[in-house]
């Protein structure tokens, strides 16, 4: 990292993040004017954020027909980390603007377009090309440290920072998070850039399924046996 690139680490460290890296836009230009607009795509660069869920919340997920476990994790799992992460990215955001930079914060991973399920910026796909981690076959961003337990936000800007590399795709041969899924949404073939989503992940399966447990317990909406089950994140020490 430049030494640049370390100040706004520090700085969103002491925000509250635990990942910071910085995405050459350029690649995926095509991409991020189709899903979030011409607005978005205009930026060359991104400000990659993110922030580790809690051992302690994930550890539970396949207990999600506990209501306890339900509300805490919808809570503590979703609503306080993502109002974390637009908090970081405004500050973020804020300073670069100071400094004379374009800086555009884009919504958390709870900001979704309801018509194509999806963000209106990909967060993942940001953290992968800052080289924080690779894309799984559960379709999330997979990262060395903490497996796929990270949450990600991003101030796009044209502030003269280094990007990172992307990391290959580490997965392997192994298929847990493919074959825990209930819904059977996941084909468990590897990323790659020229093939679309739906080729690795149904999306409306996942949600009908979701749908279905909402309606049957009347709790809120929680799966996320893909995120619980990753043996990169589960097999971290919990003193790291």
């Amino acid at each position: 990292m430049t030494n640049e690139n370390d100040r706004w680490r520090e700085m969103a460290l002491s925000f509250g993040a635990d990942l910071l890296g910085v995405a050459d836009l350029a690649p995926a230009r095509a991409f991020i004017a189709q899903q979030g607009g011409e607005m978005l795509a205009s930026c060359p660069r991104a400000i990659s954020v993110g922030v580790r869920l809690l051992d302690t919340l994930v550890d539970q997920l396949p207990n999600a027909d506990d209501p306890t476990v339900v509300i805490n994790y919808c809570r503590h799992g979703y609503d306080v980390v993502n109002l974390r992460l637009d908090d970081i990215v405004s500050k973020l955001s804020s300073r670069l603007q100071s400094e004379g930079h374009r800086a555009l914060p884009v919504p958390s991973t709870g900001g979704t377009l309801p018509d194509r399920l999806c963000g209106v910026f990909s967060q993942k796909l940001a953290a992968h090309l800052a080289g924080l981690g690779w894309i799984g076959k559960s379709c999330l961003l997979v990262t060395p440290q903490y497996g796929p337990r990270v949450r990600w936000g991003a101030v796009l800007t044209d502030a003269p920072l280094t990007p990172g590399q992307p990391m290959d795709e580490r997965c392997g041969d192994c298929r847990q998070c493919v074959d825990i899924c209930p819904s059977g949404a996941f084909s468990g073939r590897p990323f790659r850039e020229d093939e679309p989503r739906e080729a690795r992940f149904d999306v409306y399966r996942c949600r009908d399924y979701q749908n279905a447990r909402r309606e049957s317990t009347g709790l809120p909406i929680l799966c996320g046996l893909c995120l619980y089950v990753c043996p990169i994140g589960r097999n971290k020490t919990r003193t790291d």
